[in-house]
């Protein structure tokens, strides 16, 4: 695999460049060759092979986005060791419990981070989290900083072990299922799960989407402004591009740091040709206004694409329109971290074929989307809703779930015997486009991060005086969703808001900042039914003010708590002026 991505180009073109990384300090991006990376690469893979890590062992890395983190995920393909990216914002509790559930043995992270201009303790983050976990046997320590860290028994300098290392490393022969990485991502019971994605299917998978959904050319620089602990970096980061010989964009910073135009600045100097990002900044950016993209020459832009959650129509023209200045191709791109590469986008297509706005559109080759109906029969014609399943298999699609196989049959196969069940709901529109309509699960998207609101209800129940507690997704104008928390307080509880403060701190530390609440609601009680089921799909009502409409409610235990919590909601309202 590593051989695909690095060494036939080093043979072809060492000089080319394979990476810039455009650290957080605005203007400072640095440039990494193919030969350079593959140097990086082997000496890193021999460091960790002399500390005994060897094919099929787990490491997790936790670690920003630069040239050394993508050499680190390329090193344990290398040698055959799986690598777990985990997102450098979870927290030590989460980076413990996918350390532990996917047994590594090492982990490999920065001193620090650095991002929008603050420090992240990331070695910090790792000591904690590693406390717990006594199948680390190592930790591998980079500087990003030039601040000194705690080093303990197993911590081991990073940079000084590669510059000892040999920059040769022969590649462990792979079979093409043999596991290259697993990545963790949330489902709607509390526990993450670990998909499994193996070596040539997923690696095929993701360069022939990279070439063909963004009409990549030999010589254009992509920009895909995505982090590697989310799935987007790994497959259109780091794999595709790096297989399909690109230059990719390393993007270390936020979109508003130094200033809004900090996209559309690195556009400009980098001369970006594609570049792939979430709704959530672009709704974010158009708060600001156009004269921070105007500020900044876009010509060098053909392609844009829009990932994470759907893109909805306001963010879609203004992206189209303001940034793309209407002469760019724009690809809402749908697929899941399951599906290793993006399945449904507008190209590739015909050429000049039309694009409607915010539709992913056009299935990708191999991929047969169906809509299925609650019975579980496939829906045939157009201008319908259902289910969203796909019929057939294609190579990057996930293989299984760490250690719970039987997990992945009933998540994904069980549902509708036959097919992939993908949890989303789609439109299929008279033209037999398919547009994703969100999830039918209890998963909510939060900024493009997709979020099992039975992990922030579990965090949540930890607090001694909250006996029960249920979250809902909301709209919300930047970032897509929202969580919603009605929670339970026990009689006795006197001190509300210190209460309400103390849940966001245990969202905080046990999954990461992102999870935490907007809104937290006290209730005296939730809407059950007879069997003790929390009815969330009525709490949904009442904060999107559909409360006229309740549907069915005769299930309920005690029909009556529905005025109740929808009194306390409008009390809450006019009280923080929703």
């Amino acid at each position: 695999l590593t051989v695909n991505c690095l060494d036939q180009h080093v043979e072809k073109s060492p000089n080319r460049v394979a990476l810039i990384w455009e650290r957080d300090e605005p203007g400072t991006a640095v440039h990494v060759t193919y030969r350079e990376l593959l140097d990086l690469t082997c000496r890193l893979a021999n460091t960790l092979k002399k500390y005994g890590i060897q094919k099929g062992d787990k490491v997790a890395i936790y670690m920003s986005v630069s040239p050394l983190s993508v050499a680190a995920m390329l090193a344990c393909a290398r040698i055959g060791a799986v690598h777990t990216v985990v997102f450098a914002g979870f927290s030590a509790e989460s980076l413990a419990g996918r350390i532990t559930d996917s047994g590594c043995k090492a982990v490999i992270t920065y001193n620090q981070g650095v991002r929008g201009g603050r420090v992240i303790e990331l070695k910090a983050t790792v000591d904690e989290a590693v406390k717990n976990c006594p199948s680390v046997k190592h930790v591998f320590v980079a500087q990003r900083t030039d601040n000194k860290v705690q080093m303990g028994d197993r911590d081991i300098p990073l940079e000084e072990e590669m510059a000892k290392a040999a920059s040769v490393c022969i590649p462990e022969s792979m079979d093409s299922e043999d596991m290259l990485f697993m990545l963790y991502t949330s489902g709607s019971t509390g526990k993450p799960k670990g998909i499994v994605h193996t070596q040539a299917g997923y690696l095929l998978y993701a360069a022939v989407t990279h070439k063909y959904v963004f009409d990549y050319q030999r010589g254009d620089v992509f920009g895909c402004v995505a982090d590697i602990g989310w799935i987007t970096g790994h497959s259109y980061v780091v794999y595709g591009p790096l297989c399909n010989g690109a230059t990719s964009v390393l993007f270390e910073s936020t979109p508003v740091y130094p200033d809004p135009g900090r996209y559309w600045e690195v556009v400009q100097r980098l001369k970006i040709n594609q570049f792939y990002g979430a709704p959530t900044a672009i709704r974010l950016l158009l708060n600001y206004g156009e004269e921070w993209v105007k500020k900044y020459d876009r010509s060098s832009l053909k392609t844009l694409g829009s990932v994470g959650e759907p893109i909805n129509s306001e963010a879609w023209q203004w992206f189209y329109h303001v940034v793309g200045e209407g002469r760019c191709t724009l690809v809402d791109t749908w697929w899941q971290t399951e599906t290793g590469g993006i399945c449904i986008a507008p190209r590739p297509s015909e050429e000049k074929a039309e694009i409607v706005p915010a539709m992913a559109m056009r299935p990708f080759f191999g991929i047969v989307p169906v809509l299925m109906d609650e019975n579980g029969k496939v829906i045939e014609g157009n201008d319908v809703t259902g289910a969203l399943c796909l019929a057939q298999p294609w190579p990057g699609m996930a293989r299984t779930i760490y250690g719970d196989h039987q997990r992945f049959v009933d998540a994904y196969f069980k549902a509708y015997p036959g097919y992939y069940f993908t949890g989303d709901g789609a439109y299929r529109t008279k033209k037999g486009y398919y547009q994703i309509t969100g999830r039918m699960d209890d998963v909510i998207n939060i900024s493009g991060h997709r979020l099992g609101t039975a992990e922030i209800e579990d965090a949540m129940a930890d607090h001694p005086e909250v006996p029960e507690t249920a979250v809902i997704g909301y709209p919300h104008k930047i970032k897509g969703e929202g969580a919603f928390a009605f929670v339970v307080l026990k009689e006795q509880t006197a001190h509300i808001d210190r209460v309400k403060e103390e849940l966001k701190t245990i969202v905080a530390t046990k999954i990461a900042k992102y999870a935490v609440p907007d809104h937290i609601l006290v209730v005296k009680r939730l809407p059950k039914t007879r069997s003790g089921k929390i009815m969330r799909r009525l709490l949904r009502k009442v904060v999107t003010e559909q409360s006229s409409n309740m549907g069915d409610v005769t299930t309920l235990d005690d029909p009556s708590v529905v005025k109740e919590i929808f009194d306390a909601y409008q009390k809450y309202k006019e009280k923080s002026s929703l």
